[in-house]
């Protein structure tokens, strides 16, 4: 069976090495996209395809590793709109016993949801910088009072 032609353009998802792909890639991972989203996107590799690639050329993987950093940044960000957005939260009431507006507990509880699913992320891939802090060290003073007692002697 013959190879591809010369000159032939390839056909399905790209496996060799390419840094004009591998900056695409690496746009899309800070824009805040999973690699299950960028393997959607026609001429970018698999999943699979860019975690060799990291396993593979060390440089890629230093900036995968900014990029996924730079991912966490647009995390908070993202916390602090869905947190300040309430455009959902109250919406006409349709009961005629209750006019007016009541609360869309259904939007409230998905905002909440996109809020603990980033924040969990964060803590887990960067538990240093987003992990919550935990304090051992003790600033205070200990005291240690030892009272010796006499029982007398022992029974003989």
């Amino acid at each position: 069976m013959a190879g591809p032609k010369k000159g032939a353009k390839p056909i399905g998802r790209p496996t060799d090495y390419s840094e004009d792909v591998a900056d695409r890639i690496l746009d899309l991972i800070i824009e805040g996209k999973t690699l299950r989203e960028i393997e959607a996107v026609e001429g970018l590799p698999s999943k699979s395809t860019i975690l060799r690639w990291v396993a593979k050329h060390e440089e890629f993987a230093k900036l995968y590793a900014l990029a996924q950093e730079a991912k966490m940044e647009g995390f908070a960000d993202e916390l602090l709109e869905i947190a300040d957005d309430g455009r959902n939260d109250w919406m006409r009431a349709n009961d005629e016993e209750n006019a007016g507006y009541r609360e869309n507990g259904e939007a409230m509880r998905r905002s909440q949801i996109r809020i603990s699913t980033r924040q969990w992320l964060m803590e887990r891939l960067k538990p240093k910088k987003y992990g919550s802090k935990v304090d051992v060290n003790h600033g205070g003073n200990v005291g240690l009072t030892v009272e010796v007692v006499d029982f007398g002697a022992p029974p003989s």
